[in-house]
């Protein structure tokens, strides 16, 4: 108990000593992988802000083939349409997730479809798997035990966290039909009120401290 208590501190002293920042992919194939322009930058303050990690308040935008695609510990990828990756972007993201990499995938409404076909040639012999309500994902940081909040309506399912595995370690996180990336968005933006708001910000929060602790 005790050795994973000095672990647990020293993770989060790692974290406050770095500084951390989501790298969005830009991708091909028509989608809009620029929606929500005010998202990223908002979750990242609302990180700073709630946490003791040291945060560069700037979102990189990427796309898989650059040489420093491999360097940001959280890729984030978003949008309405359609998905589409090259061959060359298909080695490289499942070489990234299968070096300790982590991406979160947040479906923006319309993405679903050409999402789950790329994610099959990126890696055919996985599934995604539903993560229950008692996932340390919904309980790292702030608690949710009711699982993934509902941002918006889109086809009016319950939002589910998705995710792919490598052993007991995730490296891919899917939320579906719950659109965090609006909640994150500016006030104005949506009108969402507050308490949505603020739910999708904290969600965010336990993704982002999921994925640098796991």
């Amino acid at each position: 108990m005790k050795r994973k208590i000095y672990i647990l501190l020293f993770t989060v002293y790692a974290l406050s000593a770095q500084t951390f920042s989501i790298a969005r992919i830009h991708y091909g194939g028509g989608g809009d992988w620029y929606s929500d322009p005010s998202s990223i930058p908002n979750l990242l303050k609302y990180l700073s802000t709630n946490t003791s990690i040291s945060v560069n308040p700037e979102e990189a935008r990427i796309k898989l083939t650059d040489e420093n695609a491999n360097q940001y510990p959280y890729l984030y990828l978003t949008g309405h349409g359609n998905i589409k990756f090259t061959d060359d972007e298909i080695i490289s993201l499942r070489t990234i997730l299968m070096n300790n990499g982590f991406l979160h995938a947040d479906d923006n409404y319309g993405m679903d479809a050409s999402f789950r076909r790329e994610i099959k040639r990126i890696f055919p012999n996985k599934e995604l798997v539903p993560l229950p309500y008692y996932h340390r994902l919904f309980h790292t940081y702030f608690s949710f035990p009711q699982g993934l909040p509902k941002v918006h309506e889109h086809d009016g399912k319950p939002p589910q966290a998705l995710a792919l595995f490598e052993g007991e370690r995730i490296i891919l996180l899917y939320t579906y039909e719950s659109d965090l990336g609006d909640g994150w968005e500016n006030a104005s933006v949506h009108q969402d009120p507050w308490p949505i708001r603020e739910s999708a910000l904290k969600m965010g929060v336990n993704i982002i401290y999921f994925a640098l602790t796991q």
